[in-house]
């Protein structure tokens, strides 16, 4: 016989019956009666079982390495043909987007145009929880025709469920515009991951603290971020080796990594390092070109123009004539 209580809650009015079924079969959401007690730990038992829970993060990511490469290489591939990287998603998982692309410009030199982070919500919601507005599919494909989405453009849904609003509809939208989509989640057979191209469900398992995913499901979805931005950049020239070589000198410290990369790249002297940032307008890539391949500013500058970007290859030029 079916008690009241089920009875009323199944037939909610607002859902909650059928949405408590839903995240009951969320791994994400799973409970874990091994950890009931937790509260009444030692506050040192506590940081080892945490440190334990995030250690097993990198394997699972590993475990979706292939499945990242592929979406990587076809992200790297639109932006060398103009193409942007737009994040989208709600939450921890939106300002997670939001970090990794407000991280681009200083780094790899990028417009802030070229990496975009969409949160649900706007930017208000960076700092403080907009109520609905995960759940709006038609929010998130207004948010895309806002930036006028291309063919070339990557749009990466995010959601730790796999199952928020927000992160399906930029991905079903931006998918039906033609543009490049990828599902980042940590859940198996999501729907998020179902709807793009590029499917990547990164499980982790069920949190320490039950539905906290900003959690290990957090740190996941840092790592596969910091590899799609990091690795893309690689891929279009950004980098020379391991040195960030189009980093943008905006304060002293980063003057001084300008610097000390450019030493590291030729192993000028200090008189020749400061000659050579001078007359490239304190450009890392050109600096390093002026010194290893003998040429003035100006050539440098042609030289990298010709070359898309990629040091080595205006490195190769140079050698060659």
């Amino acid at each position: 016989m079916t008690s009241t209580t089920d009875a009323n809650t199944n037939a909610s009015p607002d859902g909650y019956g059928e949405l408590r079924a839903e995240l009951a079969t969320l791994t994400t959401e799973a409970f874990r009666p091994e950890l009931a007690e937790i509260d009444q730990l030692p506050t040192a038992e506590l940081a080892r079982i945490m440190n334990g829970e995030d250690n097993t993060v990198p394997a699972a990511v590993a475990e979706r390495l292939p499945e990242i490469s592929a979406a990587i290489d076809a992200t790297a591939e639109r932006m060398a043909r103009g193409g942007r990287l737009i994040y989208a998603g709600a939450g921890t998982a939106g300002r997670l987007g939001v970090l990794d692309a407000s991280e681009c410009p200083p780094t790899f030199n990028t417009d802030p145009s070229e990496v975009v982070g969409l949160i649900a919500g706007g930017p208000s919601a960076m700092v403080k929880a907009v109520e609905g507005a995960e759940d709006s599919k038609e929010l998130a494909a207004a948010d895309l025709d806002a930036l006028r989405l291309t063919p070339d453009d990557t749009v990466v849904g995010i959601s730790a469920s796999g199952r928020t609003p927000y992160a399906i509809g930029a991905v079903e939208h931006a998918r039906a515009l033609g543009a490049l989509t990828v599902g980042l989640s940590c859940n198996a057979g999501s729907a998020l991951a179902t709807a793009a191209e590029h499917g990547l469900e990164v499980v982790v398992g069920p949190e320490l603290l039950t539905g906290s995913t900003r959690l290990k499901a957090g740190t996941a979805q840092k790592l596969v971020l910091n590899m799609i931005s990091t690795i893309t950049m690689i891929r279009l020239g950004k980098t020379y080796g391991n040195l960030m070589v189009d980093v943008r000198a905006s304060n002293e410290k980063l003057r001084a990594r300008s610097r000390r990369i450019v030493s590291l790249a030729t192993g000028a002297s200090d008189p020749e390092i400061e000659a050579a940032l001078a007359a490239t307008d304190g450009e890392v890539k050109n600096a390093i070109l002026t010194i290893l391949g003998q040429v003035d500013g100006p050539t440098a500058a042609t030289l990298l123009t010709d070359s898309n970007g990629h040091l080595r290859a205006a490195l190769a030029a140079v050698r060659t004539t």
